[in-house]
């Protein structure tokens, strides 16, 4: 019964595989064992006659495959054959090719060092006409010395007589245009990024002017721009006065480095730039000096104004003028003609006491700003220094530009509070020494007042 079961499923199995062998026929049951049976068979007939058809095609197509077999082969000794051709002709040519090259060497002699002294010259000759400022005025003179030593360089053609008079054009031009002043017009960049025309003047392979001032030139661009900052005044008047000239010998001041001289230049600050590094304690000193100034010269004239009406009043003793320091001591002397001389030297003294404050008004403070600024520049040197040694503890000391703020304030405020410190010092022992000598006469001349109401 097991073996019965066992053959009854392959046979189901190989009726399903029957059945399905074809996309386009429908699905056959089996009702019955009998027509399972039927439908094996027919299946063993089908199968059959399907086999003997793909022999009888095969049998077909095995001529056919011999055939191109035969071609292939045919066509694989006609290629072997263009090859053994092709590689004998390539040796021949590489024999023919070795000895012309040979006859051209032994043709060419001392030519071929020629051809190399051509080829190093026009390539030196564009890295030089590229990096000159003549280029501002005659601009693509590089590209034909370029193309002249690539071409050079990639054939083995020797260069013409045309070719080599044309380098020879390009250098004398270079070494002509060096030595003039020219002018012409050109696009000019403003820092704004708007183009405009203007005349520029060309000094030679150094310098580009223009409305009295100095222009850059970007020699990877090509551009002639405006200098975000022009040099010192001195400099910047030169130019002006060269573009003036129509001839002769202007001075000038040149930058023979093609523009590094000037770019330091530049970089250099102003007055302004150098007392805005200084900071908070900077403008404090500056104030205090303005201040100090604008006291002592008001003192001094006042002091030259007493002085000379106490001079005045010295050679017209017997008419006392209250308008000055000596007249009211007069006035003081004439108003106590019966007082004994001990009393008289009382109210003479009282009346210089009284003259004093007014002679001395101010004076200290002169004085004060003369002590105060230095001691205000030490300040700002150590704020300088704290925010150094902050930019080192953040950055540390592999850039020196975040130095370069701290440093700037420490210097600049020492040297701001000396500045300060030292002409007040010196206006301050004028005002003071003109203050003591109208005190000193004031004095003198009432020693002698005493000294004569003592006689009588």
């Amino acid at each position: 019964m097991k073996n019965i079961l066992t053959l009854f499923c392959a046979a189901t199995l190989l009726v399903s595989s029957l059945v399905w062998s074809n996309e386009e026929e429908e699905e056959i049951e089996a009702k019955s064992i009998v027509e399972l049976l039927q439908l094996v068979r027919d299946g063993k007939i089908t199968n059959r006659r399907v086999n003997e058809s793909r022999e009888r095609e095969f049998l077909a197509d095995k001529a056919s495959q011999q055939r191109s077999v035969r071609n292939a082969e045919a066509a694989q000794r006609r290629e072997e054959a263009r090859s053994e051709r092709l590689e004998a002709q390539f040796e021949k040519n590489e024999q023919d090719i070795a000895a012309k090259q040979e006859i051209l060497q032994k043709r060419l002699g001392s030519l071929r060092e020629l051809f190399g002294v051509l080829q190093q010259v026009s390539g030196d000759t564009q890295g030089v006409v590229e990096g000159s400022i003549v280029s501002a005025e005659f601009p693509g003179r590089g590209a034909w010395l370029g193309e002249f030593a690539q071409s050079m360089g990639r054939s083995s053609k020797l260069a013409s007589i045309e070719e080599i008079e044309r380098l020879w054009l390009e250098l004398q031009h270079e070494m002509t245009e060096s030595g003039k002043v020219s002018r012409f017009t050109a696009e000019v960049t403003k820092l704004d990024g708007s183009k405009s025309e203007q005349e520029v003047i060309r000094v030679g392979d150094y310098n580009l002017i223009s409305d009295g001032e100095y222009l850059a030139y970007d020699l990877n661009t090509g551009l002639i721009t405006e200098l975000p900052k022009q040099p010192a005044s001195r400099f910047v008047s030169s130019a002006g006065d060269l573009e003036d000239a129509g001839t002769g010998f202007v001075p000038f001041a040149l930058d023979p480095t093609r523009g590094q001289l000037l770019q330091l230049q530049i970089e250099v600050p102003t007055i302004e730039e150098r007392v805005r590094q200084g900071g908070t304690p900077g403008f404090v000193i500056i104030i205090l000096g303005i201040v100090a100034l604008l006291l002592s010269i008001e003192r001094f004239y006042t002091l030259n104004v007493i002085g000379k009406r106490v001079d005045d009043q010295m050679a017209d003793p017997e008419n006392a003028d209250r308008n000055n320091p000596l007249g009211r001591i007069l006035k003081v002397y004439q108003d106590n003609p019966n007082t004994d001389s001990e009393n008289l030297v009382l109210k003479l003294d009282e009346a210089i006491l009284k003259e004093e404050p007014a002679i001395n008004a101010r004076i200290a403070f002169i004085k004060i700003i003369s002590m105060v600024a230095p001691l205000l520049g030490l300040l700002g040197t150590v704020i300088g220094m704290i925010v150094t040694f902050q930019a080192i503890t953040l950055f540390g000391t592999g850039d020196p530009k975040t130095m370069a703020g701290g440093i700037s304030q420490a210097l600049i405020t020492t040297v701001l509070g000396l500045v300060v410190a030292i002409p007040t010092v010196l206006l301050h022992s004028i005002v003071s020494a003109k203050a003591t000598s109208i005190k000193h006469i004031l004095t003198e001349q009432s020693a002698g007042l005493i000294a004569q109401h003592s006689e009588k």
